[in-house]
């Protein structure tokens, strides 16, 4: 990565995430993705926000103080590393993120993480609207299988790439981490 500011922004790492219940899921390298560019960031000395969601309903895999809430071991942040908590899909909703990164003179950022139709892609498109210049590792991220608007299944395959089509160009470039790194 060639820009020496951008923060490294990792979304929902959590173990709820690696649970059966939360279904099917496409790209399963996208962990080992994840930990090539924290590594990556890590040995650069460079800003990395990791983003946690709590859950507003106890019945869900994030409540906090579930096993489910807690970050997955390879993404545990270290004392240096930035937390956001959200309590919605925005990481940039009552977080404190945008200031955050207003104060250290971040203006790229490069978003990984799950899920790319969820969290991702609403961090990313506020990202965008607030004039970051944002980037969007696509196989560092994945999504579950879900079913659409009329009720069909759609695979985790389909809902990632139509989610990283609604980001591409207008609120962010969408790469892979080979070419990120490169």
């Amino acid at each position: 990565m060639k820009k020496q500011d951008a923060a490294l922004i990792i979304v929902d790492m959590q173990r709820g995430m690696a649970d059966p219940k939360a279904g099917r899921r496409n790209n399963p390298d996208a962990e080992d993705k994840i930990r090539q560019l924290l590594a990556a960031w890590r040995a650069a000395g460079k800003p990395i926000v990791h983003v946690r969601h709590m859950s507003r309903s106890p019945a869900s895999l994030f409540w906090p103080g579930q096993p489910g809430n807690e970050f997955q071991d390879s993404f545990v942040p270290l004392a240096s590393e930035h937390v956001v908590e959200k309590n919605v899909t925005d990481a940039f909703v009552h977080t404190g993120l945008e200031r955050w990164l207003h104060v250290r003179g971040i203006k790229d950022l490069v978003i990984v993480g799950v899920s790319t139709n969820n969290s991702v892609e609403a961090t990313a498109r506020s990202a965008g609207n607030l004039g970051f210049t944002t980037t969007v590792v696509a196989d560092a991220c994945f999504s579950f299988d879900r079913l659409d608007l009329h009720g069909k299944p759609q695979t985790a395959e389909e809902v990632h790439v139509h989610a990283l089509s609604n980001l591409q160009g207008e609120y962010a470039t969408v790469l892979d981490a080979v070419t990120l790194l490169g």
